[in-house]
This record gives C-alpha cells, structure tokens and sequence, in this order.
C-alpha cells in the first residue's frame, strides 16, 4: 500500500497519517494547510508532504502518483461557514471531491475511503440512526457530504471504483482547535473549564450525543482502507450521553466542580442523536473503542501539556 491522505494534517487526517506510519504503510499526504498545520505531522521518512489544494486538479493527479489507497478527509468542516458562503463551500466539499474521485479512477487507484458525515441525516425522525435511515440534510454541509455518497454510488457503479464513505458523528480528542467554528462541544467545554469559566449549555443538558475518540476514528479508517466493504457506514460508538451526562463526566476527570449555564436553545440544533451500528461491527471490532471518560482524561492532559508549552 502507498496511501494518499488528503486534509493529512489536520485534526482527523493527522491521527489517521500516525495509524497508518505505525503500519509502516507509506504515506503521502495532499493538505493546503488553511486548517492542519505541519506540527500535527511527525517526522517519518515514510511521509511525504504535498502542499496543495484539492480544487486544483494539477495538484490532485500530481498526488496520485504511484498511489494504491486514497483516504480523503480534506473538506471544508464548517456547518456555519456552508451556511454563510454556500458557493465557497461547495467549491471545495463538492468540487474537490469530485476532483479526487476522478485522478483516483484515472490513476487506477486500488480504493478510495471517504469521510461522509452523520450530518447528511439532518433532524432524524426515527432512532437509532442506520444507514438507511433517510437522507435530509438542514445545512448545506450536510447537503454536500450526500451529494457526494451520491457521486461515489455512481462511480462504483459506473465505473468500478471501490468506494466506502464513513459517515463521523461527534468526535473528539486532541489537535481539535476550541476556537474553530468545528470544534466539538467536547473541546469548548474544556477550554471553558481551563478558563475557569461557566458551560453554556443551550436548553435543558437533556440533549444527546454519541462521542467518538479521534484514534478510534483513525483506526476505523486505517480498517477500511484494507477492507473491501461499499456504499456507507455510520461510525460511532453506538452508546449516547446527554450533555448533562457529559459535564458531569468531564467534571470528575477534571478534578474540578463546573458551573452550568443554561441558555435558550438554538435555532436549527438537533436535540437527539442516536445510531446503530452493525455495519462499522462487521468492518472492526467495536468492543476496542475508547470509553468517554478514558478519551476525556487523554484529552484533559493534552490540552494541559499544551497550555503549558
């Protein structure tokens, strides 16, 4: 294998490049560097850097040179941002994708893994979410991530690539930026607390969630590259915690009492989330995944060494 990894220097795609160095599978990744930074990346003579966009269909066929596995996670992240300039963010999360779709079919590139999103479910109707469940986006970032399970039903088909989207629900762990507009309840709430200031929950804290360790993603992707499974998979943990539950979690692993502040509830939220997950159990066994408080506690003292640097 000779992976390409687009995004590899963000918070996902950084993880991801370490699982697959410690396979001593090369890798090459493809980053324009607007989000990731190269200080994510290690020093590994088996990594090689490409600095470009994935609009730029010069700089996507130049990747794939000599490339057999393809992990795409370069994307524009943002629900905000897709709201706020919908143009700008098709450009990327549409166009772009399409751009490495095609170099990866051009190329005869052996698979290509994806990153979907739970955000194509929009507000769900039914629980637990499978990957049946129907697809109704309420941003246009969600609306993009299902344009582009779209795209690659229709390249399997059409074209035989082998495909497989992963559709993330709410991860966490460390290289999450608090302050990006992205950023995970998780991470605000722990910059909140290193602050010393009160957690703003918006409603009543009865809001759930199923949160994902940023290495248990990095390992369900570094699977998939090596598995032959299509179409999509939901990947989660498959166990939900109310924001309440969350705080009082976090709390303990903190060492440190918090003072909740409630706030009216926000336009648009989804109030709650839930997911099945018998397609990730077929590819991985689910059972290795990083319960929340031990993913809370690396990530606590993450984010102190950090400080502290």
């Amino acid at each position: 294998m000779h992976v390409l990894v687009t995004g590899g220097a963000g918070f996902i795609g950084s993880h991801s490049v370490e699982k697959l160095l410690e396979a001593n599978i090369p890798v090459r990744i493809l980053d324009n560097f607007t989000s990731g930074t190269r200080d994510n990346l290690p020093n590994n003579s088996q990594l090689e850097i490409q600095e470009g966009d994935i609009r730029d269909e010069v700089a996507v066929h130049s990747a794939m040179k000599d490339i057999t596995h393809v992990l795409h996670l370069a994307a524009q992240v943002s629900v905000q941002a897709s709201v706020e300039n919908p143009p700008e963010s098709c450009s990327t999360n549409i166009g772009g994708f399409v751009n490495v779709l095609q170099a990866s079919r051009a190329n005869d590139v052996q698979r290509m893994v994806y990153a979907s999103s739970a955000a194509v479910y929009g507000r769900p109707v039914q629980l637990p979410l499978s990957e049946k469940a129907m697809a109704q986006p309420c941003s246009p970032y969600g609306l993009e991530k299902y344009v582009n399970d779209q795209y690659a039903i229709l390249f399997a088909k059409e074209f035989g690539v082998s495909l497989f989207g992963l559709r993330y629900f709410n991860v966490y762990g460390p290289r999450q930026d608090p302050q990006s507009p992205y950023a995970g309840v998780i991470s605000k709430f722990i910059s909140m607390i290193e602050q010393r200031q009160p957690l703003a929950v918006f409603g009543d804290g009865s809001q759930t969630r199923d949160f994902i360790f940023v290495k248990d993603i990095a390992k369900a992707n570094v699977q998939a590259l090596q598995s032959d499974m299509g179409g999509v998979c939901n990947v989660a943990t498959g166990k939900i915690h109310s924001l309440l539950q969350l705080i009082d979690i976090l709390s303990r692993c903190a060492n440190q009492s918090v003072e909740v502040v409630h706030q009216t509830v926000r336009e648009g939220d989804i109030p709650f989330s839930e997911t099945e997950i018998t397609r990730l159990q077929a590819l991985m066994p689910t059972n290795d995944f990083t319960d929340l408080s031990s993913g809370l506690t690396a990530l606590l003292q993450y984010t102190s060494q950090t400080v502290k640097k």
